[in-house]
Protein backbone atom coordinates (compact mmCIF):
# COMPACT_ATOMS: atom_id res chain seq x y z
CA UNK A 1 0.00 0.00 0.00
CA UNK A 2 1.21 3.55 -0.77
CA UNK A 3 0.30 6.90 0.26
CA UNK A 4 -0.85 9.53 -2.39
CA UNK A 5 -0.84 13.23 -1.57
CA UNK A 6 -0.21 16.95 -3.28
CA UNK A 7 0.30 14.62 -6.60
CA UNK A 8 2.77 12.48 -5.60
CA UNK A 9 3.41 9.07 -4.22
CA UNK A 10 5.22 7.33 -1.38
CA UNK A 11 6.53 4.18 -2.46
CA UNK A 12 5.11 2.79 1.49
CA UNK A 13 2.26 4.42 3.53
CA UNK A 14 3.32 7.80 5.35
CA UNK A 15 1.36 10.15 7.03
CA UNK A 16 0.33 12.75 4.35
CA UNK A 17 1.56 15.49 6.14
CA UNK A 18 4.88 14.04 4.68
CA UNK A 19 3.67 14.83 0.92
CA UNK A 20 1.74 17.95 1.27
CA UNK A 21 4.48 19.89 2.48
CA UNK A 22 6.47 21.33 -0.63
CA UNK A 23 9.04 24.53 -0.96
CA UNK A 24 7.03 26.75 -3.17
CA UNK A 25 8.32 30.13 -4.10
CA UNK A 26 5.46 32.11 -5.22
CA UNK A 27 4.10 33.99 -2.00
CA UNK A 28 1.07 36.33 -1.60
CA UNK A 29 2.67 39.21 0.57
CA UNK A 30 0.30 38.74 3.42
CA UNK A 31 1.65 39.99 6.51
CA UNK A 32 2.12 37.28 9.61
CA UNK A 33 1.18 37.71 13.31
CA UNK A 34 4.04 37.60 16.06
CA UNK A 35 2.19 34.73 17.12
CA UNK A 36 1.62 32.62 14.45
CA UNK A 37 5.16 32.87 13.79
CA UNK A 38 6.24 31.94 17.59
CA UNK A 39 3.76 28.70 16.94
CA UNK A 40 6.23 27.94 13.99
CA UNK A 41 9.27 28.34 16.35
CA UNK A 42 7.74 26.66 19.29
CA UNK A 43 7.37 23.79 17.35
CA UNK A 44 10.80 24.05 16.28
CA UNK A 45 12.06 24.32 19.90
CA UNK A 46 10.81 20.66 20.50
CA UNK A 47 13.30 18.74 18.12
CA UNK A 48 15.50 16.27 19.18
CA UNK A 49 19.15 17.07 19.79
CA UNK A 50 22.74 15.52 21.30
CA UNK A 51 22.60 15.79 24.90
CA UNK A 52 19.32 17.89 24.62
CA UNK A 53 21.96 21.01 24.14
CA UNK A 54 19.43 22.65 21.39
CA UNK A 55 21.59 24.25 19.51
CA UNK A 56 19.49 25.71 16.72
CA UNK A 57 18.33 29.64 17.14
CA UNK A 58 16.56 31.45 14.93
CA UNK A 59 16.84 35.04 13.97
CA UNK A 60 13.71 36.80 11.90
CA UNK A 61 12.38 39.52 10.25
CA UNK A 62 8.35 40.05 9.39
CA UNK A 63 6.99 42.04 6.52
CA UNK A 64 6.31 45.40 6.73
CA UNK A 65 8.81 46.11 9.88
CA UNK A 66 12.11 47.42 10.19
CA UNK A 67 14.34 45.14 10.02
CA UNK A 68 12.40 42.99 6.95
CA UNK A 69 15.34 45.24 4.17
CA UNK A 70 18.01 43.92 5.80
CA UNK A 71 17.46 40.12 5.87
CA UNK A 72 16.34 40.49 2.35
CA UNK A 73 19.07 42.42 1.32
CA UNK A 74 20.99 39.36 2.87
CA UNK A 75 19.61 36.52 -0.10
CA UNK A 76 21.35 36.44 -3.15
CA UNK A 77 19.48 38.09 -6.07
CA UNK A 78 17.89 34.89 -7.76
CA UNK A 79 16.57 34.70 -3.96
CA UNK A 80 15.07 38.43 -3.45
CA UNK A 81 13.49 37.88 -6.87
CA UNK A 82 10.53 35.91 -5.35
CA UNK A 83 11.36 35.94 -1.50
CA UNK A 84 11.03 39.52 -1.48
CA UNK A 85 6.84 38.63 -1.30
CA UNK A 86 7.11 36.36 1.53
CA UNK A 87 5.73 37.33 5.25
CA UNK A 88 9.10 36.55 7.23
CA UNK A 89 12.23 35.53 6.38
CA UNK A 90 14.31 33.45 9.25
CA UNK A 91 17.55 32.98 9.22
CA UNK A 92 18.16 29.43 10.89
CA UNK A 93 21.59 29.85 13.59
CA UNK A 94 23.71 26.12 15.08
CA UNK A 95 25.67 27.02 17.99
CA UNK A 96 28.41 24.61 17.20
CA UNK A 97 30.01 24.14 20.74
CA UNK A 98 28.11 22.22 23.39
CA UNK A 99 28.68 22.79 27.08
CA UNK A 100 28.69 19.57 28.92
CA UNK A 101 27.59 19.94 32.91
CA UNK A 102 30.70 20.80 34.77
CA UNK A 103 32.51 21.17 31.35
CA UNK A 104 34.47 23.77 29.63
CA UNK A 105 32.94 23.86 25.86
CA UNK A 106 33.90 21.62 22.91
CA UNK A 107 32.98 21.36 19.63
CA UNK A 108 29.71 20.28 18.73
CA UNK A 109 29.80 17.14 15.89
CA UNK A 110 25.75 17.62 15.48
CA UNK A 111 24.91 21.12 15.36
CA UNK A 112 24.08 21.30 12.08
CA UNK A 113 22.42 18.01 12.00
CA UNK A 114 20.37 19.01 15.05
CA UNK A 115 19.83 22.63 13.70
CA UNK A 116 18.02 20.28 10.98
CA UNK A 117 15.84 18.28 12.87
CA UNK A 118 14.76 21.44 13.81
CA UNK A 119 14.03 23.32 10.84
CA UNK A 120 11.77 20.00 9.88
CA UNK A 121 10.03 20.36 12.63
CA UNK A 122 9.17 23.79 11.61
CA UNK A 123 8.49 23.07 8.00
CA UNK A 124 5.55 20.33 8.99
CA UNK A 125 4.43 22.68 11.54
CA UNK A 126 3.98 25.36 9.08
CA UNK A 127 2.27 23.04 6.50
CA UNK A 128 -0.18 22.01 9.30
CA UNK A 129 -1.11 25.73 9.42
CA UNK A 130 -1.59 26.35 5.70
CA UNK A 131 1.65 28.15 5.38
CA UNK A 132 4.75 27.05 2.95
CA UNK A 133 8.36 27.50 4.04
CA UNK A 134 11.07 27.59 1.41
CA UNK A 135 14.57 26.96 3.10
CA UNK A 136 17.93 28.41 1.10
CA UNK A 137 21.61 28.57 1.28
CA UNK A 138 21.60 31.31 -1.71
CA UNK A 139 22.29 33.97 1.06
CA UNK A 140 25.76 36.20 1.44
CA UNK A 141 27.66 33.65 3.58
CA UNK A 142 29.79 36.53 4.84
CA UNK A 143 27.87 39.39 5.49
CA UNK A 144 25.16 37.25 7.37
CA UNK A 145 26.96 36.70 10.69
CA UNK A 146 28.13 40.58 10.87
CA UNK A 147 24.56 42.07 10.00
CA UNK A 148 22.89 39.70 12.21
CA UNK A 149 25.20 40.31 14.80
CA UNK A 150 26.24 36.20 15.34
CA UNK A 151 28.78 35.24 17.57
CA UNK A 152 31.55 33.56 17.00
CA UNK A 153 30.80 29.77 17.85
CA UNK A 154 27.69 29.99 15.78
CA UNK A 155 26.89 29.15 12.30
CA UNK A 156 24.30 30.66 9.65
CA UNK A 157 23.50 27.36 8.77
CA UNK A 158 20.44 28.49 5.93
CA UNK A 159 17.50 31.23 5.33
CA UNK A 160 13.82 30.59 5.15
CA UNK A 161 10.92 32.26 3.57
CA UNK A 162 7.66 31.92 5.04
CA UNK A 163 4.20 32.83 3.40
CA UNK A 164 0.98 31.49 2.03
CA UNK A 165 1.13 30.53 -0.93
CA UNK A 166 0.18 33.02 -3.98
CA UNK A 167 -0.53 32.36 -7.80
CA UNK A 168 2.90 31.53 -9.86
CA UNK A 169 2.28 34.26 -12.37
CA UNK A 170 3.80 36.55 -9.34
CA UNK A 171 6.84 34.99 -10.26
CA UNK A 172 9.49 35.69 -12.59
CA UNK A 173 8.50 34.05 -16.44
CA UNK A 174 11.42 31.18 -15.70
CA UNK A 175 10.24 30.42 -12.14
CA UNK A 176 6.57 29.62 -13.31
CA UNK A 177 7.11 26.16 -14.77
CA UNK A 178 9.23 24.95 -12.02
CA UNK A 179 6.35 25.75 -9.17
CA UNK A 180 5.09 22.75 -8.32
CA UNK A 181 6.05 19.93 -5.83
CA UNK A 182 8.99 18.47 -6.82
CA UNK A 183 9.41 14.05 -6.50
CA UNK A 184 12.56 12.37 -4.25
CA UNK A 185 14.85 9.58 -5.31
CA UNK A 186 14.08 6.00 -5.18
CA UNK A 187 14.65 4.20 -1.96
CA UNK A 188 17.08 2.10 -3.47
CA UNK A 189 19.10 5.00 -4.19
CA UNK A 190 19.16 5.91 -0.87
CA UNK A 191 18.71 3.43 1.97
CA UNK A 192 21.36 0.40 2.24
CA UNK A 193 21.15 -2.50 3.95
CA UNK A 194 24.73 -3.33 6.04
CA UNK A 195 26.57 -0.49 4.21
CA UNK A 196 27.30 1.37 1.10
CA UNK A 197 27.49 -1.09 -1.92
CA UNK A 198 30.67 -2.43 -2.94
CA UNK A 199 31.99 -1.52 -6.63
Amino acid sequence: MTTHANGRTAQYPIDPMFLERWSPRAFDSEEISEELLMTLFEAARWAPSAFNAQPARFLYARRGTPNWPKFLSLLIPFNQSWAERASALVAIVSQTTVTKPGAEPTPSYSHSFDAGAAWAYLALQASRLGLHVHGMTGFDHKRAPVELNVPADHRVEAMIAIGRLGDKSLLPEGLQARETPNDRKLLSELVFEGGFPSG
